[in-house]
This record gives C-alpha cells, sequence and structure tokens, in this order.
C-alpha cells in the first residue's frame, strides 16, 4: 500500500466529495472516512469564482459531519487577472467556511511538463508547506 511506503500520497477526487465510486454508492467521502488513521490532511481544492462560498461550506460541512476536519483550501485554477468576484472570494474563504487557504494554483498549471510542474509546485502552497515543515520536524 503506497501509504505505508511512501511520505505523501494524493488521493485526488475529481468531480468531488459525494461523487460515486462504486456501484453500491460509495462516495470519496466514504473512502476518506475508511481510511482513517492514514487520512493525515484532507485539503479541498475549490474553484475560484462565482458559487464557490456555497460550494466550499457544503464541502466542508460534509466532512465535518462525518468527523474530518479540513487541513485547508486550494484555489485550484487561480486566473492570471481575478475578477472582482475571485479576489473577494479569496479574501473570504477562509473566514466563510473556518478552514484555512493554503494556497493558488495558477489556471493552466496542469499544462507544465512535470520538470516545471514540480518546480513551480511548492511557491503555490509555500505557506503550509513551511508551516508543515516546522510540524514535522517538531514531532
Amino acid at each position: 500500500m503506497l501509504a505505508t511506503s511512501e511520505d505523501t500520497v494524493v488521493v485526488e477526487g475529481a468531480g468531488g466529495l459525494l461523487v460515486r465510486l462504486d456501484t453500491e454508492g460509495g462516495t470519496l467521502l466514504d473512502l476518506a472516512v475508511a481510511l482513517g488513521d492514514l487520512v493525515i490532511d484532507v485539503v479541498v481544492v475549490v474553484a475560484a469564482g462565482l458559487g464557490t462560498l456555497n460550494h466550499t461550506e457544503l464541502t466542508v460541512g460534509a466532512l465535518r459531519a462525518r468527523g474530518i476536519e479540513p487541513a485547508g483550501l486550494v484555489i485550484g485554477s487561480w486566473p492570471a487577472e481575478p475578477d472582482l468576484a475571485e479576489r473577494c472570494n479569496r479574501d473570504d474563504l477562509a473566514r466563510v467556511s473556518g478552514v484555512p487557504l493554503l494556497g493558488c494554483v495558477p489556471a493552466g498549471a496542469g499544462g507544465l511538463d512535470r520538470e516545471a510542474f514540480r518546480a513551480a509546485a511548492p511557491t503555490w502552497l509555500q505557506p503550509w508547506i513551511r508551516a508543515k515543515g516546522r510540524a514535522s520536524s517538531s514531532s
């Protein structure tokens, strides 16, 4: 199992927390609950634009209802020239959800080659990475 042999394992749930993963109706949320102690950090990737505050609060609420406190939020496609709604959402996400904003991934980042992505990714989440490093080294 990857979680026992790697420092970090990312499980990405394209489509959202309640997307069905199997024919019995199991969801990504069910998977997170089932993994229990193996799930160290749940990070919610959110949109930048209109509707994200509602979507984020619903997702965070569903996680908390199942006993999972999200580690943070990441805006998954931050535009090069954000409009007023996007800038306001970035500023309001942590306040309305009670979950810290860890960073913003620039729009188009998925089109970068592997080396460029790996080099740039730490800068997108730099404050969280620094905080995790301090927490890991003090435990």
